[in-house]
């Protein structure tokens, strides 16, 4: 038996839907009933060891707005799941609650806001795939300048690591020579480093190119793409975009309240200013998503293990379960751009 009831619902700007709900009073009389236990066996009552205090002197304590209020949470936290499945929403976020009707003796009344993941109208995206793989590729070529020029920037670097600035521009940059090379790395002579530094310049042209090309395609489906971006997605791109830039500061030496000073820049003003890529970096996970889901892609299950068990042997704080759901994301996607680029 139900013991709550859906009073409204409303659909909101942004991808959410708020919902009033009532909860019978005899469940939340249950509900303060056990609140005032728990409450009772910590309370600390003069003449009466902890726990031992009649539960009308704990209640004169703490007051009765205290026990209803825990009382009211404890209610909610029960019939969130049930009201969840009989609304048939996918939330995405953590639900925003508050409060409408709390008194003794009467029902529970509350509106619960949720972020809910919303139809994507996808474009045409592998029409959009297509054209763009049929272009021209970029020719990946390193110059003879391009590659003097890198070396040239070894050697007149190669100095100011052990030396302090001023010294090291007095210092003359090492003659280019085979002894030289070997103590860069594992190079045989100058023919064999002046080889394998071309082809790490070629391939980081090639991962630029390609780089390129992916993110051409994700511009033609997301421009062509109809989806109300949740809140909950934006805010959470937000967060990672701010803990990005925090470790970057970090990384400086700074702190980033002395940072954001110097800039004449508040957190708040960050936020207002990186919203917009934020909410189209969630739009391109939704479309992602949509698409792994349209055509049967999900991250290879092998890899997957793998790459969760390398995660968290790095990061050893990591909750399991968020690892290898970022994990299975970040696997589905570069599955879902390798289909994209193979389509002619």
């Amino acid at each position: 038996m139900k013991t709550y009831v859906v009073v409204s619902q409303k659909n909101l700007p942004e991808s959410e839907v708020e919902l009033e709900v009532e909860i019978a009073q005899e469940t939340f009389a249950r509900h303060r009933a056990a609140a005032l236990k728990k409450i009772s066996a910590a309370a600390s009552i003069p003449g009466f060891r902890p726990g031992h205090a009649p539960e009308n002197m704990v209640a004169q304590k703490v007051g009765e707005p205290r026990i209803l209020e825990e009382a009211a949470y404890a209610a909610i936290e029960e019939a969130l799941p049930g009201i969840l499945a009989d609304k048939k929403l996918s939330i995405v976020g953590e639900p925003r609650v508050s409060i409408t009707k709390l008194a003794a003796g009467n029902p529970l009344g509350f509106k619960i806001s949720l972020s809910v993941l919303p139809e994507v109208m996808l474009a045409d995206y592998k029409k959009i795939a297509a054209a763009e793989n049929g272009k021209k590729p970029e020719e990946i070529a390193v110059a003879e300048k391009e590659l003097n020029d890198f070396i040239e920037n070894i050697r007149r670097g190669y100095n100011r690591s052990p030396e302090s600035a001023g010294e090291a521009a007095t210092k003359e940059p090492p003659a280019l020579t085979d002894e030289f090379v070997k103590k860069l790395g594992n190079f045989q002579n100058m023919d064999d480093f002046k080889m394998k530094v071309k082809e790490n310049l070629a391939r980081e042209k090639a991962h630029k190119a390609r780089e390129k090309k992916r993110l051409m395609i994700a511009e033609g489906i997301l421009n062509n793409t109809k989806v109300v971006v949740p809140r909950a997605l934006i805010e959470s791109e937000l967060q990672k975009m701010l803990a990005r830039f925090h470790d970057e500061v970090t990384r400086m030496g700074l702190k980033l309240e002395d940072y954001l000073k110097n800039i004449k820049k508040t957190e708040e003003d960050l936020r207002k200013e990186w919203r917009p890529d934020a909410e189209k970096r969630a739009k391109l996970q939704l479309v992602l998503n949509a698409i792994a889901e349209k055509e049967k892609i999900e991250a290879p299950k092998e890899k997957l293990g793998h790459e969760v068990k390398r995660l968290l042997e790095e990061y050893k704080n990591v909750d399991p379960k968020r690892a290898e759901a970022y994990m299975a994301m970040m696997l589905a996607n570069e599955k879902v751009f390798e289909f994209l680029e193979s389509l002619k």
